[in-house]
């Protein structure tokens, strides 16, 4: 078997949530418990850290990730969905897992799939699992699917859990409300283990955690309270963040930070949130005995793409003319977006595609209205026709056009553009996964 037979064998024999939508969700945990107790329980091999949240959580994942390797520790990283290539999903210390172990672990699953008919989720987090047990992981960060209670990664006993926030997404299968979605990912809480909640600012959300925290004997520490951040200076390649002296994270006993200023090398304003997430989840780790210097938690920060090869965060694909990437893909994500283009005080050109089962009309609302549009579709079958989405579009009071595909939309809008103009491509990591794989093939 080649490794694209492999990868032609999980999209095939599996359902897949990227390509078929809510048909290839599969809420309950029998049938990776089924696998899990078939390979004997890998992720009781190591230690792991489990991230949920609405947004935020691919960030926080690698960036605890890449202060944990600063640290001298090897670390097992698995996170979804991939933008380029399957194997982005599983890595230890920043490199993706080998094509051979994929080879070995598909012809080994085979009988299993027939047998259990697992999704390709519940397949791809066994085979994460099992890899970094082989590669002899001290500690692995899993990054929760969807949602959390029934997710395939809420096997695991971890060190600690990490809610990075909670929005309106998914709620086809989560719930319409806050309150019900705040619900599932807190079924990531286990018994006597510390949980961090990056942000919950709805007094009703954040009852949920506490109640579920109580009920489990967990301590919880809500980030917001925890760390300040008085000053965000964008850089050239990230942000020099300030943080309020009296923020707990500076004056607590297992406080890692010397001075109030650090640098963080990942852009948008988004990381502000993102970084007192990561900032409480070190210092509760610390708390429980894993060994972090503050020049680990520093190098980690600075450095995090570099180790850990995190695309698609707020990412400068290319500087004349300037083109920006960003996954966000929903309502709060997407304003963070916005609000990080206003803040270029440039004219804009905007490039955007979504997928069909989003809350389009509220996405397209946090948009900027006076920017020009050119709305196109990524190459899943999950993408909303662009002819649609132009007209949703439309009656939001965006003005654009529709585009068959992201180059022709690409192609356009630079061949339009001024020399002022910002470029932005986002709304689904599909249209920025076909983003990078034309930078690929066109050497942007």
């Amino acid at each position: 078997m080649t490794y694209q037979e492999a990868l032609h064998f999980l999209y095939t024999a599996t359902p897949v949530f990227q390509r078929d939508g809510g048909s290839a969700y599969k809420p309950g945990l029998e049938t990776t418990q089924a696998l899990d107790a078939y390979y004997q329980h890998p992720h009781t091999t190591y230690k792991t850290i489990h991230v949920a949240g609405t947004n935020g959580k691919g960030s926080t994942s690698h960036s605890l990730a890449s202060i944990l390797m600063a640290s001298g520790y090897r670390v097992g990283l698995f996170t979804s969905p991939h933008l380029v290539d399957f194997r982005e999903r599983i890595r230890v210390d920043g490199e993706v897992v080998s094509e051979e172990f994929v080879i070995s672990f598909v012809e080994e699953v085979r009988p299993l799939v027939e047998q259990y008919c697992p999704s390709f989720f519940e397949l791809t987090t066994l085979m994460a699992l099992v890899y970094f047990r082989e590669a002899n992981v001290d500690i692995a960060v899993i990054e929760v699917g969807m949602g959390g209670r029934l997710d395939s990664t809420n096997i695991i006993q971890p060190l600690l859990s990490i809610i990075t926030g909670i929005s309106l997404d998914h709620t086809q299968y989560l719930g319409d409300t806050l309150t019900e979605i705040a619900g599932e990912k807190a079924g990531i809480i286990k018994a006597k283990t510390p949980v961090v909640i990056g942000h919950a600012e709805e007094s009703e959300v954040r009852q949920v955690f506490v109640e579920r925290a109580q009920e489990l004997c967990a301590p919880i520490a809500f980030a917001d309270e925890e760390v300040i951040v008085s000053t965000a200076e964008p850089q050239p390649h990230g942000q020099l963040f300030t943080l309020d002296p009296s923020s707990p994270i500076l004056t607590s006993p297992h406080r890692l930070l010397s001075t109030p200023s650090l640098f963080f090398g990942l852009q948008g304003g988004v990381q502000r949130l993102n970084l007192r997430t990561i900032l409480t989840a070190t210092r509760i780790l610390t708390s429980v005995g894993l060994g972090v210097s503050e020049e680990g938690l520093r190098a980690g920060l600075r450095d995090v793409a570099q180790r850990t090869g995190l695309r698609g965060r707020w990412e400068i694909v290319e500087t004349d003319p300037l083109l920006i990437c960003d996954t966000g893909h929903n309502e709060e994500g997407i304003r963070y977006v916005t609000e990080g283009l206003r803040a270029l005080k440039r004219p804009l050109r905007i490039i955007f595609g979504m997928v069909s089962d989003k809350d389009i009309t509220s996405a397209l609302s946090a948009l900027p209205p006076e920017a020009t549009y050119y709305f196109t579709e990524a190459s899943v079958p999950r993408a909303m026709p662009a002819g649609e989405l132009l007209r949703l579009a439309t009656e939001c009071g965006l003005k654009g056009r529709a585009f068959p595909t992201l180059a022709s939309a690409l192609e356009t809008a630079k061949a339009e553009r001024e020399p002022q103009d910002v470029l932005f491509v986002g709304g689904s990591n599909f249209l920025v996964a076909d983003l990078l794989e034309y930078q690929s093939t066109h050497k942007l």
